[in-house]
């Protein structure tokens, strides 16, 4: 009978290269087809909503509720001129992934079908609150929670719906989701951001962050996914021994895209942009099978958006194909993860960068003050932006020789790295104010240049010319649970900086000197997050510790930050989490860990009872029956004519029996685990005890998967899952 592998195999070779959505002429001409833009609202509603929607969207001013019926009006008239029948609340749950709930727009009066889209429909609807993560802020019998349209972002149809961005909150308030705390993070780096930037040109009323968003992921033929258990429940292998090549010849890298790849990556392409999103980049990624592409920069909020709708589309646009997109950091040891490497920086109303160097004095005294806050806010928290990132399939990935390592570095490259030090050997600006060379220490600042300086790829948080690349975040995620920590540890930073401005000038130092002043002593006080070299090397793991930065090396340990003063201080104070939010989320944290890891425990478990072992005896079987044979042929001396054979039967029967007793002491490990009843408590035995015992069962199996025969072995191996 054969395996499931062998008939996966016999169906790969059918799946051939197609295409499936194709659109005549340039891209130009069908670009944001199904986004219901600005532009494409004027032509629906009167002027005075357009007013109100382009108010909220650009300068953040509550939509009154009595032009919400005629946006409605407007938005229906379209979506279902579109095709469209239905409408749902898109939001993103504190899940990393996001949630919908479908209505129909048709409706009966009198017996006549009509459709009916209103503004109270629009608004708000009434997704079940208690049965997504919440962390204790609802109780199964309190299920109320509400979605609520956000007008920054713009509405689009997929597979027939009309799909509204929106909040998540619980029928109190507390924010469910990830991008409420995103929303008021940007508001408070707005104004921290205005504070500081007004010292240079009064004229700058807000700030914004642009976000651009690369996205690594694995490609596999479904058949091969279908037939391991692992891949369809966990997203990646638990077992699996690494294949004779991988990515060592780093011919992957850049490499011509196969064209059944190439197929799938235009299909997915020409649907991204009908949805506005404007991808730019797609090539080949390091490890086998691994791919990457990213989009041109945008506001935060849409950035974050897209990438959420990206992965949505990509996974649809795959099926199509065979395929199946694997978004998880590490779905194949021994080769490269992915990571979802966000590129920020924040720019003014006036269209002004403030993480671009510039060419004069004034400019370059504003970008040092703007990089020096960032640096500053990245070495405070430098703890609680690792663990912002910190999950169980992340720390698959952190750490190993193709990932940032898991202690937070600042690389800022050679120009920009000298000029530091110099500012830093400066004497004291204060005490040197008779010496006009003090006071004109700007002008002697070199001229800065975007990408004057290589990149380190070793970095988790690395300056790339005109902003910043947080190099760490996960692949699978929703990046605003990242980028709002990121924002509120900035806003603070900011907010400090003019501060401590304020005070100089105050006391009487001159502007340009009491910049500098303060510019200065956030780089000392920094200077340690400042790290120039290869963070892979076991030298920086030793020297970041000298320097007391903290590493992420047990992620449910990690999660105890959010439990700090300092952590639940910051959000509380900006307004961006109130101190139950925040242990909510540290609650889920923990509590997703744990169902994840168990996930994969009971999996491993029984992919080794089901599959591994069953194929391993049927094997050792056939040589015992071999071993007879030779022995009832030749008699004496057969040992000598079989060794082979022994050798292999006596290392089966050693691993099949490790293995068994291995995974006994894995389910052991479990049912000790699950009798704790404090989560982050159970989490932190999840972590060592049963990971360390999926590691020990990992090996044997994988030990087996090298001794039996390759006819008989039940799981598409890594050679087929990576190269076919």
């Amino acid at each position: 009978m054969a395996t499931f592998r062998q008939r996966a195999l016999d169906e790969v070779s059918a799946h051939q290269p197609s295409r499936y959505f194709v659109e005549e002429g340039p891209v130009s001409g069908y670009f944001g087809k199904n986004v219901f833009s600005i532009d494409k609202m004027r032509g629906y509603v009167s002027q005075r909503a357009y007013d109100a929607v382009i108010a909220a969207v650009k300068y953040g001013e509550k939509l009154d509720r009595s032009v919400s019926n005629e946006i409605a009006s407007g938005m229906k008239a379209w979506a279902t001129e579109m095709g469209a029948t239905h409408y749902t609340h898109l939001f993103q749950p504190l899940t990393d992934s996001t949630a919908e709930k479908h209505e129909a727009f048709i409706s009966v009066k009198d017996g006549k079908p009509f459709e009916r889209f209103n503004g109270s429909a629009l608004v708000q609807q009434e997704p079940d609150a208690s049965s997504f993560p919440n962390g204790g802020l609802r109780n199964t019998f309190e299920a109320r929670g509400y979605s609520a349209w956000d007008p920054s972002s713009p509405v689009f149809l997929l597979d027939g719906t009309l799909c509204i961005p929106s909040v998540f909150v619980a029928y109190t308030g507390e924010a469910l989701d990830t991008k409420v705390p995103n929303l008021k993070s940007l508001q408070a780096l707005s104004d921290a951001a205005v504070s500081v930037a007004s010292l240079f040109d009064d004229s700058v009323k807000s700030v914004h962050v642009n976000l651009g968003i690369e996205q690594e992921y694995f490609l596999v033929d479904e058949s091969l996914y279908n037939a391991r258990p692992d891949l369809v429940l966990c997203n990646r292998t638990v077992i699996g021994h690494t294949s004779a090549k991988d990515q060592q010849l780093e011919d992957h890298y850049f490499g011509a895209i196969p064209s059944k790849v190439s197929a799938f990556m235009k299909d997915f392409e020409t649907e991204a942009y009908k949805l506005g999103i404007l991808l730019q980049t797609r090539h080949n990624e390091v490890a086998p099978n691994q791919f990457e592409c990213a989009p041109v920069f945008c506001d935060a909020i849409t950035a974050i958006d897209q990438n959420m709708m990206l992965m949505i589309l990509m996974q649809k646009v795959a099926e199509k194909h065979h395929l199946k997109v694997i978004f998880h950091e590490k779905p194949f040891d021994g080769v490269n993860g992915s990571g979802k490497h966000c590129n920020w920086s924040i720019v003014t109303n006036t269209g002004v960068n403030l993480l671009s160097p510039g060419k004069t004095p004034d400019k370059n005294l504003q970008f040092l003050s703007f990089y020096a806050a960032v640096v500053k806010a990245v070495y405070d928290h430098h703890y609680l932006l690792m663990t912002s990132v910190a999950s169980l399939s992340n720390s698959y990935r952190l750490g190993g020789n193709e990932a940032p390592p898991a202690v937070m570095s600042v690389f800022s490259g050679s120009t920009l790295y000298n000029i530091f030090e110099s500012i830093i050997k400066m004497q004291n600006l204060r005490e040197e104010k008779k010496d006009l060379e003090s006071i004109k220490i700007v002008n002697s600042v070199p001229e800065i240049l975007p990408d004057n300086t290589d990149r380190n790829r070793t970095s988790p948080f690395a300056f790339t010319g005109n902003r910043f690349e947080f190099r760490a975040v996960g692949s699978s995620v929703n990046v605003g649970s990242a980028v709002y920590v990121l924002n509120s540890v900035v806003a603070e930073s900011l907010l400090n900086f003019r501060r401590r401005v304020d005070e100089l000038l105050a006391a009487g130092e001159e502007f340009s000197n009491a910049v500098m002043t303060v510019i200065r002593e956030f780089i000392i006080s920094s200077q340690d997050i400042l790290f120039e070299g290869n963070g892979y090397s076991k030298e920086w793991e030793a020297e970041a510790e000298k320097r007391g930065l903290r590493a992420v090396r047990n992620v449910p340990d990690a999660y105890e930050v959010y439990h700090e003063k300092a952590t639940v201080d910051l959000f509380s104070r900006l307004g961006v989490l109130a101190p139950n939010e925040v242990e909510a989320r540290y609650e889920i944290l923990n509590e997703t860990y744990v169902k994840k890891l168990q996930i994969e425990a009971r999996v491993i478990g029984d992919i080794c009872l089901n599959h591994v072992i069953p194929a391993s005896i049927r094997y050792q079987n056939l040589l015992i029956e071999n071993v007879r044979g030779m022995k009832e042929i030749f008699g004496n001396g057969y040992e000598d004519l079989c060794a082979a054979e022994i050798s292999t039967l006596r290392k089966i029967s050693v691993f099949i029996n490790r293995l068994s007793k291995d995974v006994e002491g894995l389910v052991e490990a479990r049912k000790k685990a699950n009798a704790i009843q404090d989560i982050a408590a159970r989490a932190k035995i999840y972590s060592v005890d049963v990971k360390n015992m999926m590691d020990k069962v990992r090996e044997s199996a994988d030990q087996l998967e090298m001794l039996v025969d390759d006819e008989m072995w039940p799981l598409p191996k890594y050679r087929e899952l990576l190269f076919l």
